[in-house]
């Protein structure tokens, strides 16, 4: 974080200088007003060129931190606390580091005039577009905590379908995890040990079994620290090539297209567009932004260009329903209850309405998957173990019997 050097006077008169972390200068010179020194110059400290600094781990805000933010947020604005007051307890409390100095950086944007959806901005990272177009016309319509509270709501219900997914990817994860360990394990340390006991033993020529496991593991040693360094490449490549616009267009094209996945995929689209569209469209919202904000929210590049043409269609004076059935990315039912919410005046409505329906279809669909996957992998880890074992303990079977022979 940058530092600042500053100089200033005390309630007292008294001159002062020192050194403060902030993320802005703005929030640098906040922070000296609520220490009770009135700044006279605050300037940001250079950095050496030649200054060796230790790699650090990618800053963020946590989904749950977010919404105990938006809901406090929303409670103590209700209960009549001014807004700056508000952000200054909330900012003092936060245990993230990182996230407290954001609100106290909104807090100083705030205390210098902007409105809070314009301090908001200042932090894209955070505050993603669903959120500041909310606190705007939250603002406007002088209902920023009832705003608020659906925002919590929302987050929420996001995290509800994220915590289905991790739960789905978990175990197969976890399993995967334990067979690599296991594999390599067997692979690097204990086949080699027993290939050594059968060499000094020597005689009877091992079993065929027995010879393609040795030989595997010696290849192995090998191939394992290529595989881990063409693996990590490939992931270095993805990453990069995803940022391109038809590429990511092209690989979200072929997993809606995967036979389980995505079905999945698709649900999760279609549970989140319907409830950043109701939660905007309640909100007071234009319909235009909403499907702007919502097209950057979709998740996926196939599902965000269906809703920037059927924004197109609407801009030109067609209905919703129509312009988003045009598209053929969401299911009929959606469109039948979009259409009914048009010709009723409660869109809103009927959008949570789907998104309650698709939220309890994802959770369905995750467990399905999972109770599927979970044997299936079972299976595997035992079979690869059992295989390993099996051609290792079938020379010393073949020597008991030599030996019972002889006898």
């Amino acid at each position: 974080m940058p530092k600042y050097t500053w100089s200033g006077k005390t309630k007292d008169g008294e001159a002062k200088t020192g050194v403060i972390e902030a993320p802005t200068l703005d929030v640098a010179e906040s922070r000296l007003r609520s220490m009770d020194i009135s700044p006279d110059k605050v300037k940001r400290k250079a950095v050496s060129s030649f200054q060796l600094k230790m790699p650090k781990l990618r800053q963020g805000v946590k989904l749950q931190s977010m919404m105990i933010f938006t809901r406090q947020l929303s409670t103590m604005i209700d209960a009549g606390l001014p807004l700056v007051q508000a952000l200054d307890v909330l900012g003092t409390q936060e245990p993230n580091p990182y996230f407290k100095d954001v609100i106290l950086g909104v807090k100083g944007y705030v205390e210098g005039g902007s409105t809070l959806a314009d301090a908001l901005k200042h932090y894209p990272k955070v505050f993603d577009s669903l959120f500041v177009n909310l606190i705007a016309a939250g603002e406007i319509g002088g209902i920023l905590d009832t705003i608020l509270n659906r925002l919590a709501t929302y987050i929420e219900k996001n995290m509800a379908i994220r915590q289905s997914i991790k739960r789905a990817m978990f175990y197969p994860l976890l399993v995967l995890g334990i067979t690599s360990v296991i594999v390599t394990g067997l692979i690097t340390l204990v086949i080699p040990k027993f290939a050594g006991i059968f060499k000094s033993i020597g005689g009877r020529e091992l079993p065929a079994l027995t010879q393609f496991v040795i030989m595997l593991s010696k290849k192995g040693m090998v191939i394992i620290p290529i595989v881990i360094v063409v693996l990590i490449i490939l992931y270095i490549l993805w990453k990069n090539f995803r940022k391109n616009d038809k590429f990511r267009l092209a690989t979200d094209r072929l997993l809606l297209k995967v036979p389980i996945m995505g079905r999945l995929i698709r649900m999760i689209a279609v549970a989140r567009l319907s409830r950043t569209l109701s939660t905007l469209i309640a909100s007071g919202v234009p319909i235009l932004d909403a499907m702007d904000v919502v097209s950057k929210s979709a998740g996926n590049a196939v599902v965000e260009r269906a809703l920037l043409l059927a924004k197109l269609k609407v801009s030109e004076g067609k209905p919703l329903a129509e312009s988003l059935g045009a598209t053929n990315i969401l299911p009929e039912m959606v469109i039948q209850m979009i259409a009914a919410g048009e010709s009723t005046g409660a869109m809103d409505v009927m959008l949570e309405k789907v998104a309650d329906f698709y939220e309890v279809e994802v959770d369905t669909a995750v467990e399905a998957m999972s109770s599927v996957i979970e044997p299936v992998l079972i299976v595997v880890l035992g079979g690869v173990v059992g295989f390993v074992i099996i051609a290792m303990y079938l020379p010393i079977f073949h020597m008991a019997d030599n030996l019972s022979g002889h006898h």
